[in-house]
């Protein structure tokens, strides 16, 4: 008796899962096939998708995201990795609970807030940048950062420098603090330095947690698009543009709703296909 009432209260939970969770991309599958600007539907067979993969706009989005992609998971992985570490081996608990919490601060702040300093940071005639480069005598290296075909993609790499997350340094502390300390007090006897106990030791063993934040990283950074949105729009030309934002402007600059699923469903296949590869090959020594 008790369990049907489990199943009851679980109930009204897996309808708000269908309809908010589940409904929309079946919706979104289906309307790939059509020309459909939101009111009229034609059915088109595969010919958004014919002509997603001629699109010239989509091809140069996804090479952006590719690097884009590949610079800020390593970044933000590596940096958060080696600030875990380095909290691991602090000995002073107070000072740990400290750095912990300051870490976490700058997560309060609001994502629109943080771009719209990197955007003055990067403001060709005002910015920080260029200033602090005229202060030290470097004029040459001055640029219009975000207006520069050349410069713009390598400077949105940059934003949210050092590259620290909060909750990917926590995850990672989790997970080194979970390490045997036997196993840490006989690798020091052994006469392991700092350096070969990470590669040794530490590293295999939260290969679980490395997993976890690459698949997560990987899915934000293929899918986001806010700060190509708030930054450039794209530009100039096509130089920042990436999927995301391509596909919101198909929808809702062009109405071409039909069109925008279809690159949806790319954006969707291409994820999948990535954290499948992530998951078959970051194999942590538990799941051995």
């Amino acid at each position: 008796m008790a369990s049907r009432y489990c199943y009851l209260a679980l109930l009204p939970m897996f309808v708000f899962l269908i309809v908010f969770s589940y409904y929309p991309p079946v919706t979104a599958l289906w309307r790939s096939f059509f020309d459909w600007n939101g009111a009229q539907a034609i059915f088109m067979g595969f010919s958004n998708y014919l002509e997603l993969f001629q699109d010239k706009i989509f091809l140069r989005a996804v090479g952006n995201i590719a690097k884009l992609s590949l610079f800020r998971i390593l970044a933000i992985n590596i940096m958060s990795l080696l600030v875990a570490e380095l909290l691991f081996n602090l000995k002073n608990d107070r000072a740990r609970r400290f750095y912990q919490v300051a870490f976490l601060i700058p997560m309060v702040v609001p994502t629109i807030v943080s771009l719209f300093l990197w955007q003055f940071i990067y403001d060709g005639q005002f910015g920080l940048l260029n200033a602090l480069l005229k202060a030290l005598g470097l004029e040459s290296l001055q640029h219009a950062w975000l207006g520069e075909s050349t410069t713009a993609l390598k400077a949105l790499m940059f934003v949210g420098f050092p590259w620290i997350v909060g909750t990917n340094t926590l995850i990672y502390l989790a997970g080194l603090q979970g390490l045997s300390t036997s196993v840490i007090e006989s690798a020091i006897l052994e006469g392991c330095n700092i350096f070969q106990r990470f590669w040794k030791i530490d590293l295999p063993m939260i290969l679980g947690q490395v997993r976890l934040l690459l698949i997560l990283s990987l899915i934000s950074e293929v899918q986001s698009y806010e700060t190509q949105f708030v930054l450039t729009n794209g530009g100039p030309g096509t130089a920042t543009m990436v999927p995301g934002l391509h596909m919101y402007q198909v929808a809702f600059t062009y109405g071409r709703l039909g069109y925008a699923c279809a690159i949806g469903m790319v954006i969707f296949a291409i994820t999948l296909i990535l954290t499948w590869v992530n998951m078959r090959f970051i194999r942590p020594n538990v799941d051995a």
